[in-house]
């Protein structure tokens, strides 16, 4: 593991938040995977929240990760958004698959890179 931390809690009304800390590489992509997985298949919460706000960077697997959470929250009928993320996180997503409508409350850039990697920002029309 690089530092990343994920914490999982349910809010009152049913919606699992997942909110992942810190650069998440390829060491973090296969115990991201399987939180989101069984969150997601297992427990199937109306709501599944990931919440981006503190997260510093993403590598292309934990963003191809998620763009496939979407698509699998989907088949399972749970409603995934992905909150807080930064801009240049969120046009990242965007290329990725991920739906505009499930990224919520986008950010400004905070001082990294656009992804913690070195990827350069990727414009978005609109």
């Amino acid at each position: 593991m690089t530092g990343a931390t994920v914490d999982v809690d349910t809010s009152s009304d049913g919606t699992l938040v997942i909110q992942p800390r810190g650069l998440l590489d390829a060491d973090d992509a296969v115990e991201l995977r399987r939180t989101l997985v069984r969150a997601i298949r297992h427990d199937r919460p109306p709501r599944l929240v990931l919440d981006l706000r503190e997260v510093q960077g993403l590598d292309p697997i934990n963003i191809g990760t998620f763009a496939a959470a979407c698509h699998l929250g989907d088949d399972q009928d749970v409603a995934v958004f992905l909150d807080h993320p930064s801009s240049a996180i969120a046009d990242r997503l965007v290329t990725a698959g991920v739906p505009a409508h499930r990224l919520r409350h986008i950010g400004p850039d905070q001082g990294a890179t656009s992804s913690g990697f070195g990827q350069g920002r990727v414009s978005r029309a609109g």
